[in-house]
């Protein structure tokens, strides 16, 4: 076979490398690393390896040399891609907020809410009847008026009545 392939960084000297050697080289990292996206970019950078190496030392097994040698790119790859997660994710979870509010906070507001419970105690039951059905029920004036058979302006005169005590009702709290 002639000296024709993808080979990224010219011949390699005296030994060519051919589009059959190479697909076979990519065939065995595929199988190696179960990454067939990645595979041609491990090979080309265990390539420039080779050449560097080959600068230096003689390399018996050139085939071994690059299947290995993309593998190990490969692993490296994803440790380092794990590494990077990892500390990302250590990152993010040291940003976190928690949204829950404190313990305090929340001894805070049920005493507030029994406060509040209290004091919807001290209004009389049909004030209290008609502010309960414009701030929980989230009825409108009209339709309190006509549930309770009363006029609208008493609805507002009770609900009215209603936040002004309870208003008074939890000042310092």
């Amino acid at each position: 076979m002639g000296a024709i392939g993808p080979n990224p960084c010219g011949s390699m000297s005296d030994d060519p490398i051919n589009s059959y050697f190479w697909s076979k080289l990519l065939r065995r990292i595929v199988r190696r690393t179960g990454n067939d996206d990645e595979a041609e970019d491990l090979l080309h950078s265990a390539f420039i390896r080779l050449e560097r190496y080959r600068a230096k030392y003689t390399v018996k097994n050139r085939a071994a040399f690059l299947v290995t040698t993309a593998v190990n790119i490969g692993i490296d790859r994803y440790r380092r891609g794990l590494h990077f997660a990892e500390s990302d994710t250590e990152e993010q979870l040291q940003n976190l907020v928690d949204p829950s509010p404190a313990a305090e906070e929340v001894v805070d507001a049920a005493a507030r809410l029994n406060r509040v419970k209290s004091g919807l105690l001290q209004l009389t039951p049909r004030t209290r009847e008609i502010f309960l059905m414009h701030r929980l029920d989230e009825m409108k004036y009209r339709e309190i008026a006509l549930k309770v058979g009363i006029s609208q302006s008493a609805v507002e005169k009770h609900i009215a009545k209603a936040a002004l005590f309870l208003g008074e009702w939890m000042e310092g709290w």
